[in-house]
């Protein structure tokens, strides 16, 4: 049983909470928030739950591991912290700011002899494994991904406030928050791109609120499109040479549908749980239980390995976008 300490207080937090339980190899512990009063309403439904609004103590306390759901641009103190602590790390994507910072916590994790994960729910679905099998002797030649939801804080940046997820300071926009899905599910299952471009349309604040991007590989082109301050409802669709594979999201399958160009319609065999977290949950702790086993390190550096094509890719498009944060200072 992983004892599993919480950064952050959001919904998101909750949800992986109740993904975590449901697998019955986690058990909540410990939840750090800066104030206390906050901390305290978030577990009310919990019990034998240590409380803190102190990071120095909440790291000596006794757990396994911590996931951090902080802004986005304190996620590396956070994480870093932990790691000189000891502690096994799940960072809520995007896990880091840019190819810097996680370089430096991949180091560090390496130097403490602890774990770090990135919390990119999609590719842990059994969904991904059952697409990219049914791809594999295909042949492809292009594909859409698109992941574009309103967001619950367009009424604050409408009324003239900057909220953090439309914030420069912290390491926001569209295509960190959002496109950061569609770019987990290039890596994963077409690998790294030779060029990646992207247009955003760019705030005040320094961030893309919406934007159209595109990936190159070798023999195709994959289009890209996100958003924040509108809904899509357009599905994802995958190009090859025998018929195109439709995809009901790319932040979530619950539908894969692949149509020949003859009318031959398969339906893949995808569904998606009720908690869309429980599979990343269950696979991490499936690694840090037995971490020193053949398969799971295997898998482990996958993940990193993807982790890091999906930071250097944001980041080059961030930069074709005139994008910058302001934990950029050094790159």
């Amino acid at each position: 049983m992983l004892k599993l300490a919480i950064i952050g207080t959001g919904w998101i937090s909750r949800a992986f909470i109740d993904a975590a339980l449901s697998t019955e190899k986690y058990e909540l512990t410990a939840v750090y928030s800066r104030r206390l009063s906050s901390a305290e309403d978030f577990t009310r439904d919990f019990d034998n739950v240590k409380l803190f609004d102190n990071l120095d103590n909440f790291f000596q306390d006794d757990f396994d591991l911590v996931y951090i759901a902080s802004p986005n641009s304190l996620h590396f103190a956070h994480a870093q912290l932990a790691l000189k602590n000891k502690k096994n790390v799940i960072v809520e994507k995007p896990a880091f700011s840019n190819p810097t910072e996680l370089a430096e916590i991949i180091k560090t994790a390496e130097e403490k002899n602890v774990l770090i994960f990135e919390a990119a729910r999609n590719i842990h679905e059994k969904s991904f494994t059952t697409i990219k099998n049914f791809l594999d002797d295909k042949t492809i030649t292009g594909a859409d991904f698109t992941y574009a939801k309103y967001s619950s804080k367009m009424k604050a940046l409408l009324a003239g406030d900057i909220p953090n997820t439309f914030s420069a300071k912290f390491s926001g926009g569209a295509l960190a928050d959002l496109g950061v899905y569609a770019l987990y599910a290039a890596a994963y299952l077409f690998g790294k791109s030779n060029r990646a471009l992207y247009q955003g349309i760019i705030l005040n604040s320094g961030v893309d609120i919406n934007g159209v991007g595109c990936l190159e590989y070798d023999n195709f082109n994959l289009a890209l499109k996100t958003g924040k301050n509108l809904t899509s409802n357009l599905p994802s669709e995958i190009y090859t040479t025998d018929g195109t594979l439709t995809l009901d999201g790319i932040n979530a399958v619950s539908s894969a549908v692949f149509e020949t160009f003859d009318g031959q319609v398969i339906e893949l065999d995808v569904s998606a749980l009720e908690n869309p977290m429980a599979e990343e949950a269950w696979d991490f702790a499936e690694i840090l239980l037995d971490p020193t086993s053949e398969k799971n390190m295997k898998e482990y550096e996958e993940l990193l390995h993807l982790a890091q094509i999906v930071a250097n890719t944001s980041f080059e498009m961030r930069k074709n976008a005139g994008i910058k944060f302001e934990a950029d200072k050094n790159d």
